[in-house]
């Protein structure tokens, strides 16, 4: 097969709409370099290039978007066809001693149907030259709110159990880039909340936390820094809420309640950075192609129209409103 043609030099983060590349950071524990990934005639991954600080990162897409094939890529377990990854400075793929660096939690979920929890996080720690390995097995067994002593084979624990001791093994030996592939499938919602908050900890001594998932909910619970992949390429990297201020060909919608809804509509109508308005059960919702003057003018006009006002809202500031208009691009 015909490699796809490389796009300019990168390695790092990319403007939205211009596609402009920029250097890594000097402190980029991951950089993902112009990397494409196919598999006969099909194309899993093409040109992606970004990198990733210290702290919880997002890997955002739908199902089939590329996140698992990167995700292998970027432990070792599958090379690249083009580009180049590098992990703390060194290819994962060639460069043994990269495995101590790195925690895996897969979204398969083969397991040694004949261990216990602490058998298998244990046998993991060992694998990886853990001292005290069962001390450490069990300690973080107690992270993932699991019970070191229990008897049962995995095969009988639940999904959320499975995820909570795959997540386990991957952090025994502490590594200081931890790839999890939809880690919350399964969880019920305290266990989600109590694995989130899991996550911020390891990513606060300076470690890489990058969280695969294609449930737009649980990706704001990670936080803002998301890498977007839709149909194998990147789609964008960074603040959500600043991807979607790059937006700008595309009117942000803000809802607005106040007790002269008419009055105020048709105000509104008249602003140049109005772009539509639509009154429905008393409340207005706006199209805006600028949001920040928008805000400036809402307050005076108000006034001058002797209306009070009850509620400013963004409609589409969010993940769902971000994702959906990158991945129709």
């Amino acid at each position: 097969m015909t490699a796809p043609a490389p796009p300019p030099p990168s390695g790092g983060r990319l403007d939205v709409e211009r596609a402009v590349p920029v250097p890594p950071p000097a402190d980029a524990l991951v950089v993902v370099d112009r990397v494409s990934k196919w598999f006969g005639d099909l194309v899993a991954v093409s040109d992606v290039s970004f990198a990733v600080q210290a702290g919880v990162t997002a890997l955002l897409g739908p199902n089939g978007a590329g996140k698992s094939t990167m995700l292998r890529m970027l432990c070792g377990l599958a090379r690249p066809s083009s580009g180049s990854v590098r992990v703390l400075g060194v290819d994962p793929r060639t460069e043994p001693s990269a495995a101590a660096n790195i925690g895996l939690a897969p979204q398969q979920e083969a397991v040694f149907t004949h261990l216990s929890a602490l058998e298998f996080v244990r046998a993991s720690a060992e694998l990886q030259g853990v001292e005290h390995a069962d001390g450490e097995a069990r300690r973080v067994l107690g992270l993932v709110e699991l019970d070191p002593e229990d008897p049962r084979r995995l095969p009988t624990y639940s999904k959320g159990m499975r995820q909570r001791v795959k997540l386990a093994q991957a952090i025994v030996h502490e590594p200081r880039v931890i790839l999890l592939d939809e880690p919350l499938s399964g969880l019920d919602p305290r266990q989600r909340v109590h694995m989130v908050s899991l996550f911020h900890d390891l990513a606060a001594h300076g470690r890489a936390v990058i969280v695969s998932s294609h449930v737009l909910e649980e990706v704001e619970r990670f936080g803002s820094n998301v890498v977007v992949i839709a149909k194998g390429r990147l789609a964008a990297q960074g603040d959500f809420r600043e991807i979607r201020a790059l937006m700008d060909d595309r009117p942000q919608r803000v809802r607005i309640r106040c007790d002269r809804p008419r009055s105020l509509a048709s105000a509104l109508v008249r602003r140049p950075e109005v772009a539509g308005v639509s009154l429905d059960n008393n409340v207005i919702e706006v199209d805006t192609t600028d949001a920040p003057e928008l805000a400036r003018a809402l307050a005076p006009l108000c006034v001058e129209i002797g209306t009070r006002l009850h509620e400013v809202r963004p409609l589409d500031d969010d993940l769902e409103s971000v994702f959906r208009y990158l991945v129709s691009r």
